[in-house]
Parts: structure tokens; C-alpha cells; sequence
């Protein structure tokens, strides 16, 4: 009897869907049933090849060998997976297997994990697509009596495979001309290199930055105060002198209400989740990195099955989906949410005009729960945070407005002019999904002097005793610095003043730079190869980052590159554009990037160098900040010798509690805090056990930490990205 091989990007979707199927039995690296075989891939069993595979003269880095470029880009098997690759290719060329179906992530780079490995297995075998945003027992039942032809989406490999082969030619092109002409270990390309220009830009405008000092007058009056507006609103003088003026002609005077506006408004829900916006607001919420908020709803996307597909760019659902929402409410009528989920669940019909926009869904509908029930206990602290803040998104948007009525205040003192603005609630509507924790984002982002406040009952014409007036002094402030929550913001909307209105609006269809899936890593990059630091929650760029944007050649730091790209990629995606096209457009950029970089008489210089010199190569180390703390570094890129100097830990200060740093080696390693506070390990040691901890404890506790602080990139995938994913 002839059977269906199932291919899946990873062994826990796998056995999910073998679940369902029943493919009971257990095979070499596959589940068997009856009518199915599933089997997976651990990310990219295929990738294309290194250089040194097409050439000889590729193993040494030259600006002679430069450019590269391949007459036919070749596909090889990762090592680290080659066993995987093996079996999945055994199993396609097994005579009962009729058919393929694809069942990798939905997307444009789950069709290119497939693909590669049909195409390098060498099979022909018809081939159908399980195309599903959930994990779910009923989504995948129904993803699979809804199989699609594998041929709709051929389009959509080829775009994935032209922009793979694209970064290739330009990124590793680039940064080896870089690498050579420079003689340090630097890497540029297309999505890395305008993230760390626009890191870089913000920084020298704070540096041009000049404070001025400004000034505001304040009146206050019974149970509110007021700010001085001028006649053309604004509220902020620049001359003390006038303040002073100002001040000397309101003594001794009241006030007379003299505008008195109330106006009724209401603010609609923030729409739903989409893997950025999520990644923002854990950022702010809970300080979790980007790559951290991918990783945890991953888990809750794959193991518990709680959450939708995670790697989506939207925020709105289809029409076909609302008939699951009734379902979705009783699954997470539970604990905190209980009550509101109940009655949203009984007060149907429901309100879905915030979150339903046909127009607004590409490959994924936003991020919202399951239809699968819920146990709280058993999802991490961590796990827990991520899950609350999709729920009671999920309830917020399926809620009436806000509604609430604005009062603004003109109060007139002799004859200068105070503003005052409050807001009386009428309906909390979609506030009422946060409870306790609704933040006022209207404050969060508003700069302006004249802040809410609670009014009395006033009206128009009545007058007012003044009981002070104030002169404040404030200086103004330079643009602030980026954290992950505003860079990703950045990335999502990199359009600048000299960029086109036409590839604004192509970045603003087409996700910006990098993509929700690939954003959390470019970040990750930036750190590793130390062109960024964090300093408390703020990126900072490094002088190796400063300095690698003035080498970098112009074109390749702006967003523009990627919307020109991405704009080819969709028209290859929908069949309008030819792959080869664009990919012979991308060998004759890479060819123009080298000669512009071996033309450049811009020098590089190591301003970090240190007098103790590497155990391996014998060049001088060079003293970085890691992302974990301060490190020594080859400058040698084939030495890659690193040694930790301190490390920050999870340990808290018993003096003011913030992270403690672990400097030294072996026995001489101690806790460092920047109030002041030094403590041995074995003191650590001792108190830890005197507070209860064991020594197995503390033992645990280095272990963990010292695993946090290795490099993540162990798996077959990061091994083989980390080698040219310096252009993404």
C-alpha cells in the first residue's frame, strides 16, 4: 500500500502531526502509520554551499580572489545534520512513498527548508502543501482535508531562493573585501548594515546634540494648575527675561475662565499582536530581548499549543477564522481572564470590527490564543508573561472603544493666557481587559508640557483665585538612545527623509528591514560581532560599529536596498518577475560593492587593543563588552580565541539588588557590584547556604550561567548562519 511522506521543520511538530495521523510506530529518525510516514528536519538540512566548494583559490581571503561569483549557485548538506539528510532522503526514495507533502513552517523560508531538500534528496515525487497558522489537533485535522497543490507555491521558494542567493553575493562579497582590506574581522550586508547606520546616526546626533535651557509658567489655582501658552500655543519661552516679565504683570491678579471645550471621544483597541509588536511591548514590559520573546512563543506556538503561528507580520484575522473566536474565548476562561472571557463568550454576537481585515492578512493571520485549553501552572514565569499579554490583547480587541470626554481649559490672567487639558471616563470599554495594568500610552509618548489632570466643575466665565505662579526651568532633551523595543520599531519602519515616498510605502507593505522572524537575529548579530553594546536598557553603537559604517560603501546603509529587493522578491513570488533577472542585477552590485571597497582610502583602527597578546595566534587581544559582560578577542578571524573576563550573572547585590558582575577564574572569582559591594564565591557559598541553598544550588546556578553565556549558535543551523548570515 503506497503512503504519503510528511516533511516537517522540526521533530516537535513532527510527532504533533503523527499524533493526529497515527503514525504510531517509531522509525529511524520518522513515526509510521498506516498511511502516512512523518519525518522532519532540524531547521535547514540544505544550505548553499561555501565558497571554497566552487573554487581553490576561495579558502584564502584575498581582495584578489574577489568578486565571487559562481556560474551556478550548488546546495550541500550540513554536516551537523548530514544523518537527518540521510534518513529523510532514504525515506523519499523508499518505492511505497507516492507522494510528498510539505509541512514545513507556512511561510516564505519554511518552503525553502522543503524545497532545498527535495531538490538535493533528487526527488520528483508528486508533492502537496499542509499550509496551517496553528498547531493544534483540529488545525492540523483540517489543514490536512485541505491539502494544497506544492505548485502554488513554487513561486514563493523561488523568491526565497533568489533572496538567499542574493545575500550570499552581496554579503559574503562585501565582507571579505572588508575583512581583507582592513586586515580585522568586519561583515556588512544588506538588513545588518542599515540597522547599525541608523544605531550609528542616532548616536552622532545625540553627540551634535546642545541642550538650551527653556522656560514654562505655571499657575496654580484650587484643586488644578494651568501652563502659560502664547499666541501661538506654544508653551515654552526662551528668554528668562521674559518669564520674568510675565510674572511681574500676572502679581496680584485672578483668573477668569474664559474657554471652557468639552468635547466627547473615543479610542479604539490597539489592533492585534503581530511578532514585532509583541516583541515591543515584552520589551518594555518585561526588558526580554527580541530574540528571548521569539524563543518563548515559539514554545507556547509548539509544545503547548496556546498560541498561533509566531513569524507573522500581521494584525488582523480573516472572516473564515471568526467562527473558531467563541471556542478561542471558552479555552482561556480561566484564572484573571475567566470573568471577561465569559462574557464576551455569552454576549454574542461578537464585535470584530477591530480585528478583522481581509486586505490586512499576507501568509499568517495575527498572533492569537487556541482553541486548546489552558493549565497556568504548568507554563514558566516566563512563558506566563508572554501568553498574558496575547489574552488580554485577544479580549481588549474583541471589546467596545474607550470612551471618555475631554475638557480643555483656557483660564485668562490679565492678559496672558493658561491652558489646562483633563479627561473624565464615560466608558473604560477594551480598558477593562487590563485591569490594573493599563498604562496611558498617550502620556508614554506625549512631550507636550500641558498634562492631564483631574478638573473640577467649572464653566465658562467663572472666576478663579490664583494662588502662586511659578517660573520652572527645563532644558531641552537630545533624541533618546535605542532599546530593542524602539530598534525594532526602527527596523519596522526605516524610512528616511531621502528616501522615495514610493519605497517608503514598499518597506511599509513589505514588513521594513528583515522580517518578524529574522529582526530578533540581526539584533543578536550586531551584538556578537561587537559592533553594538547595551549600556542599561540603551544600544550604544561601539567604535568597531562607528567606524564599520563609514567603510561600509553608502549604498548598501540604507533601507532603500531592501525595498528595491523586496519588491522584486514579491513580484517573483506572484510569477510577474524572473529569478535569474534579478540574480544577474545582484553579481553585477556585489562586483561594484568590492570595487568600491578596494578603492576606499578610509583606514581602520583598533582603538580597543590591549598589551596582552592572544595564547594561540599571538596578536593583540582586543578588550570588547559582550552582551554578557567584558571579553578578550583575537582580532584574527580564522583564530576566534576569546577568554571572559567578568560576566554579568542573575546573582543579586544583598546591598541594593541589582545584578551582580563575576569577575577572575577558578578559585579567585568573586561578585562585583557597582554599588561597592565584593564578595569571594565561597562567600557567596557560605550564605547561600545559610539561606537555605545548598552548594548544589550555587553549583547549578554558576552551570546555568556560564551555559547562558556560551554562544547560542550550537545548533546545525546557527553553525552553518553564523558562517555568512552577516548580510541578514
Amino acid at each position: 500500500m503506497s503512503k504519503s511522506l510528511v516533511l516537517a521543520e522540526k521533530p516537535s511538530v513532527a510527532k504533533d502531526i503523527a499524533r493526529v495521523l497515527g503514525c504510531r510506530q517509531n522509525g529511524e529518525g520518522c513515526m509510521i502509520g498506516s498511511r502516512h510516514i512523518v519525518t522532519w528536519a532540524l531547521g535547514h538540512l540544505v544550505t548553499l554551499a561555501d565558497p571554497e566548494v566552487y573554487s581553490k583559490e576561495y579558502k584564502t581571503w584575498s581582495l584578489e580572489s574577489l568578486p565571487m561569483l559562481p556560474a551556478k549557485m550548488q546546495l550541500v548538506v550540513m554536516k551537523e545534520t548530514s544523518r537527518q539528510f540521510n534518513i529523510v532522503q532514504g525515506l523519499l526514495r523508499r518505492s511505497d512513498i507516492s507522494e510528498v507533502i510539505i509541512a514545513t513552517d507556512a511561510g516564505r523560508e519554511g518552503e525553502l527548508v522543503a524545497r532545498w531538500i527535495l531538490i538535493k534528496a533528487g526527488c520528483n515525487k508528486p508533492a502537496k502543501r499542509l499550509w496551517i497558522s496553528s498547531q493544534t489537533d483540529k488545525a492540523v485535522r483540517d489543514g490536512f482535508n485541505n491539502l494544497k497543490p506544492a505548485g502554488d507555491y513554487y513561486n514563493l521558494f523561488l523568491s526565497a531562493e533568489a533572496r538567499s542567493e542574493a545575500d550570499w553575493l552581496v554579503g559574503l562579497n562585501v565582507t571579505r573585501a572588508l575583512t581583507c582590506k582592513h586586515n580585522a574581522s568586519l561583515s556588512a550586508g544588506r538588513v545588518q548594515t542599515p540597522t547599525l547606520a541608523m544605531i550609528v546616526a542616532r548616536e552622532q546626533e545625540i553627540k551634535r546634540f546642545v541642550p538650551k535651557d527653556f522656560y514654562n509658567i505655571r499657575a496654580q489655582f484650587h484643586g488644578f494648575s494651568a501652563i502659560w501658552t502664547g499666541k501661538n500655543g506654544q508653551t515654552r519661552l526662551m528668554d528668562k527675561a521674559d518669564g520674568e516679565t510675565i510674572l511681574q504683570n500676572l502679581s496680584g491678579k485672578s483668573g477668569i475662565v474664559t474657554e471652557l471645550q468639552k468635547q466627547y471621544k473615543h479610542k479604539a483597541p490597539p489592533a492585534a499582536y503581530d511578532l514585532t509588536e509583541l516583541q515591543r511591548d515584552a520589551n518594555r514590559r518585561f526588558a526580554y530581548s527580541a530574540k528571548e520573546t521569539l524563543s518563548i512563543m515559539q514554545s507556547l506556538y509548539e509544545h503547548h499549543k496556546l498560541l498561533t503561528y509566531p513569524r507573522t507580520d500581521s494584525r488582523y484575522i480573516t472572516d473564515d477564522i471568526v467562527s473558531t473566536l467563541p471556542e478561542r474565548l471558552r479555552s482561556i476562561a480561566v484564572g484573571p481572564y475567566k470573568d471577561l472571557a465569559m462574557r464576551l463568550f455569552k454576549a454574542r454576537p461578537l464585535s470584530t470590527r477591530y480585528i478583522v481585515d481581509n486586505n490586512k492578512v499576507s501568509d499568517h493571520h495575527a498572533i492569537i490564543p487556541t482553541e486548546e485549553s489552558v493549565d497556568l501552572m504548568f507554563l514558566r514565569p516566563e512563558e506566563r508573561n508572554i501568553y498574558d499579554l496575547v489574552v488580554r490583547r485577544f479580549l481588549a480587541v474583541l471589546m467596545p472603544a474607550f470612551e471618555y470626554e475631554e475638557t480643555k481649559l483656557t483660564v485668562t490672567i490679565g492678559k496672558e493666557r493658561f491652558s489646562a487639558k483633563g479627561k473624565m471616563v464615560r466608558a473604560l470599554g477594551w480598558k477593562e481587559a487590563y485591569g490594573d495594568l493599563t498604562q496611558s500610552e498617550d502620556d508614554e509618548d506625549d512631550d507636550s508640557d500641558i498634562r492631564e489632570q483631574t478638573l473640577p466643575q467649572l464653566q465658562q466665565g467663572s472666576k478663579l483665585d490664583v494662588k502662586s505662579c511659578t517660573l520652572l526651568t527645563g532644558k531641552t532633551k537630545p533624541p533618546a538612545r535605542y532599546n530593542e523595543a524602539t530598534l525594532l520599531t526602527a527596523m519596522e519602519n526605516p524610512g528616511g527623509k531621502e528616501m522615495s515616498a514610493e519605497m517608503r510605502t514598499i518597506l511599509k507593505t513589505t514588513s521594513g528591514l528583515g522580517t518578524p522572524a529574522t529582526r530578533a537575529d540581526i539584533i543578536e548579530k550586531l551584538f556578537s560581532n561587537f559592533s553594538i553594546e547595551r549600556r542599561g536598557k540603551e544600544i550604544i553603537p561601539t567604535s568597531k560599529g562607528i567606524q564599520l559604517i563609514s567603510l561600509v560603501p553608502e549604498d548598501l546603509r540604507s533601507a532603500e536596498l531592501t525595498a528595491k529587493w523586496e519588491q522584486e522578491l514579491s513580484l517573483i513570488s506572484k510569477g510577474k518577475a524572473q529569478k535569474k533577472v534579478f540574480i544577474d542585477e545582484m553579481r553585477t552590485y556585489a562586483t561594484q560593492l568590492v570595487s568600491d571597497v578596494a578603492a576606499s582610502d578610509i583606514k581602520y583602527t583598533h582603538d580597543n587593543m590591549t598589551k596582552d597578546k592572544c595564547p594561540d595566534c599571538g596578536k593583540y587581544l582586543l578588550d570588547v563588552n559582550g552582551k554578557k559582560g567584558k571579553l578578550l578577542v583575537c582580532p584574527d578571524r580564522e583564530c576566534g580565541y576569546r577568554k571572559n573576563l567578568s560576566m554579568v550573572t542573575n546573582a543579586r547585590c544583598p546591598n541594593c539588588h541589582k545584578k551582580l558582575e563575576m569577575r577572575g577564574e577558578g578559585e579567585k572569582r568573586m561578585f562585583v557590584c557597582k554599588c561597592g559591594h565584593r564578595e569571594r564565591l565561597s562567600d557567596f557559598e557560605k550564605r547561600k547556604t545559610e539561606s537555605g541553598a545548598s552548594k548544589r544550588d550555587t553549583e547549578n546556578f554558576l552551570r546555568n550561567q556560564n551555559k547562558q553565556n556560551e554562544d547560542k549558535g550550537s545548533s546545525a543551523l546557527a553553525q552553518q548562519l553564523s558562517k555568512w548570515m552577516d548580510q541578514n
